[in-house]
């Protein structure tokens, strides 16, 4: 396995490590295997729930399913390497994350790539994807299950239309725009037209209460979920990502079940993000509504001239250079 041991990625497993050990959850000496799953959201999020009602009970026989919400096991943005070193089973992780060891997945994390939830499962399935899992695997130990469905991320700010009306790039100039701290995350913000500004998923909301962002962005189900109505004002629909999680497995820890624990583990994980994928649409239907009776104004910008913006920083760039040549034809000839 091919891991660069970065100062980061030391620390990072020196911590998981110890907070494993204290909390006694150390999958050892048990009669079933413990499937340890860390993740930043929280319990009631839509993957999260998948995961706990259709996962969990479908491996029930074999292994035991133990999930940790709220970033509670492992620091975000520490899941994968936690896994490569040993010390984690299970995650849901993003396409950014993935791009910070294998930059050619920063094309994942590109604005308006992907077109819809059935899109991202058709190039999830597509064997242009089959040398990106392998890569996974060989370079991270991590087996890439299944793709969930996150949402349409859209920009949510604090201040109200009459203070700062988002209907092109040119509008977000100066609005300081949380984003993940990834390489891959700040570009895309950039491409916004935003100052983007790396703050913890769990930081975000003291955040925006405060003032120290000026807003941030995420699909609508994440920004009822986390409460983020109770501290901003509207919701520009950009719809600029159409997010996506991978499923992520321990290699090492796949290679030990059986075939037919394998196949069950596979199923199950298929299983739980069609789930998931079903409730996050039907969710998102449901809450342009319900941000408006939260006093939100909530509008549709200009799509045409942000689109054009956002693909237009990307041509020539560096994440586009990591690009498996040919891909973004064939991820945009792959019907919805």
């Amino acid at each position: 396995m091919k891991l660069t041991l970065t100062r980061r990625f030391l620390m990072a497993s020196a911590i998981t490590f110890t907070a494993l050990a204290a909390s006694g959850s150390l999958a050892i000496a048990q009669d079933k295997p413990v499937i340890r799953m860390s993740t930043p959201a929280s319990e009631t999020d839509q993957r999260s729930v998948a995961l706990a009602t259709v996962f969990g009970p479908a491996i029930g026989e074999f292994a035991t399913y133990q999930p940790h919400y709220n970033a509670s096991l492992v620091p975000q943005g520490s899941e994968l390497e936690a896994i490569a070193a040993g010390d984690l089973e299970m995650s849901i992780t993003s396409a950014q994350e993935l791009a910070n060891f294998l930059p050619e997945f920063s094309i994942f994390a590109t604005g308006y790539v992907h077109r819809s939830a059935q899109h991202q499962v058709n190039v999830f399935s597509d064997p242009l994807m089959d040398p990106l899992k392998e890569k996974v695997e060989s370079e991270l130990g991590v087996k890439l299950l299944a793709v969930m469905y996150l949402g349409k991320r859209h920009v949510n700010l604090r201040f109200p239309r009459s203070e700062k009306n988002i209907m092109t790039p040119a509008d977000l100039a100066g609005v300081n725009l949380r984003m993940p701290g990834s390489d891959a995350w700040q570009f895309l913000g950039r491409a916004l037209g935003a100052n983007p500004t790396p703050v913890a998923f769990t930081e975000i909301y003291t955040g925006l209460q405060t003032g120290s962002v000026d807003g941030q962005d995420n699909p609508l189900p994440t920004v009822v979920d986390a409460k983020f109505y109770e501290v901003t004002k509207q919701v520009s629909l950009t719809a600029h990502l159409v997010d996506l999680n991978y499923i992520a497995f321990s290699k090492a820890v796949w290679d030990k079940l059986t075939p037919e624990q394998q196949a069950a583990v596979q199923k199950a994980a298929e299983d739980a993000a069609q789930s998931g994928r079903e409730g996050q649409l039907k969710k998102e239907d449901e809450l342009v509504a319900f941000l408006k009776e939260q006093g939100l104004e909530v509008y549709e910008p200009d799509l045409n001239a942000f689109r054009t913006h956002v693909q237009a920083q990307y041509v020539g760039s560096d994440f586009a250079k990591a690009w498996p040549e040919g891909a973004l034809e064939k991820i945009n000839a792959i019907a919805d």
